[in-house]
């Protein structure tokens, strides 16, 4: 990711955290749109699952100029996921929801640079956390 490309998601990231409550409602709202079979995974409170949402994004936003403590979170959170019974398709859907909710959240705000930066940082993201859920399916070292 480009320095332009950190600086515009942090400036979007600002302008949603003033929405944050909404913004996480219509993500999930949205996901289970696209695959209500995804309701599953999730069996706490949408409301707390919410919170911990931003509360996740406003974390790895703040680490991305630490490359190798990003790398090991996205990894253990990709090892998580997996144990929560996220595949590897789920991720497309999730990173659909994610734009889709940007789009909505920030209107005008999510210019075409912008949904350039996020469609990055969604990549990134996406595939640490595949190489972190690989993981799980590897046999223990001893």
């Amino acid at each position: 990711m480009t320095p332009e490309q950190v600086h515009l998601i942090r400036k979007s990231f600002a302008e949603l955290s003033r929405h944050e409550h909404i913004a996480a409602l219509v993500f999930y709202r949205r996901l289970f749109e696209i695959d209500p079979n995804l309701q599953r995974l999730f069996k706490g409170d949408i409301e707390e699952q919410s919170k911990k949402l931003l509360e996740m994004l406003g974390v790895l936003i703040a680490m991305l100029e630490r490359p190798l403590g990003l790398e090991l979170e996205l990894k253990a959170m990709g090892l998580r996921h997996a144990g929560y019974g996220v595949k590897d398709e789920h991720y497309a859907m999730v990173g659909r929801a994610l734009l889709d909710m940007l789009a909505e959240t920030l209107d005008r705000g999510f210019t075409p640079e912008v949904r350039e930066a996020w469609t990055a940082l969604y990549g990134a993201v996406e595939a640490v956390m595949k190489m972190g859920a690989a993981e799980a399916d590897l046999p223990e070292r001893v």
